[in-house]
C-alpha cells in the first residue's frame, strides 16, 4: 500500500495549476502559486520524485482522431487463475482501443472502457479480439450515449 505524501497549501495549489495546465512555464506556475521560481522548481521536482506528479501529456479529442464511441463493457474470466489473470492483464495492457480496466468486485471481473470509431469497430474487437482470448468466459457491451462528465483532474 502506498503511503501519501505530506503537502501543504503550495504544493496543493501547484497539484491544482498542473492539472489545469500542464504547459505553465516554472515562471508563470510560481507566479501563479504565489511562490518563487527556485522554490517552486524544487517542489515539482520533489513531487515527481515522490510519484505524486507523473508525465506530462496532451489530452487528444476523441472524435478528432475517429475514436468517438466509448463502450463499457464488463468481462467474466474463465479461470481466476494467477496464469489466467496475469496473461489478461498482459493482453489489456497491450490493446490500445483499452483506455482503462479495472478488476471489480460483484458479478463481473473486470469492466474495460473501450475507444472505437464506430459499433463495426467494436463488433470486429470484441468478436475477433476479446472473446477470442482464451481468460475470456463472457463479456457485456453497455454503448454510452452521451458524456456527462469527463475530466483528469482530481480533488487536491
Amino acid at each position: 500500500m502506498k503511503s501519501t505524501v505530506e503537502l501543504d497549501s503550495i504544493d496543493r495549489r501547484i497539484l491544482e495549476a498542473l492539472q489545469e495546465n500542464a504547459l505553465l512555464s516554472n515562471a508563470e506556475l510560481a507566479d501563479r502559486v504565489g511562490s518563487s521560481a527556485a522554490s517552486c522548481w524544487r517542489r515539482v521536482r520533489a513531487l515527481e520524485v515522490a510519484g505524486v506528479l507523473g508525465p506530462a501529456v496532451r489530452l487528444l479529442d476523441p472524435a478528432a482522431v475517429d475514436r468517438g464511441v466509448n463502450v463499457l463493457c464488463n468481462v467474466r474470466m474463465r479461470s481466476h487463475s494467477r496464469e489466467s489473470i496475469g496473461q489478461f492483464e498482459i493482453f489489456v495492457r497491450g490493446r490500445p482501443e483499452i483506455m482503462e480496466c479495472y478488476s471489480m468486485s460483484g458479478e463481473w471481473d473486470y469492466l474495460l472502457r473501450i475507444v472505437v470509431a464506430d459499433v463495426a469497430d467494436y463488433e470486429h474487437f470484441l468478436m475477433r479480439v476479446l472473446l477470442e482470448h482464451p481468460s475470456v468466459g463472457g463479456a457485456a457491451s453497455h454503448f454510452a450515449l452521451s458524456q456527462t462528465k469527463y475530466t483528469t483532474k482530481l480533488p487536491v
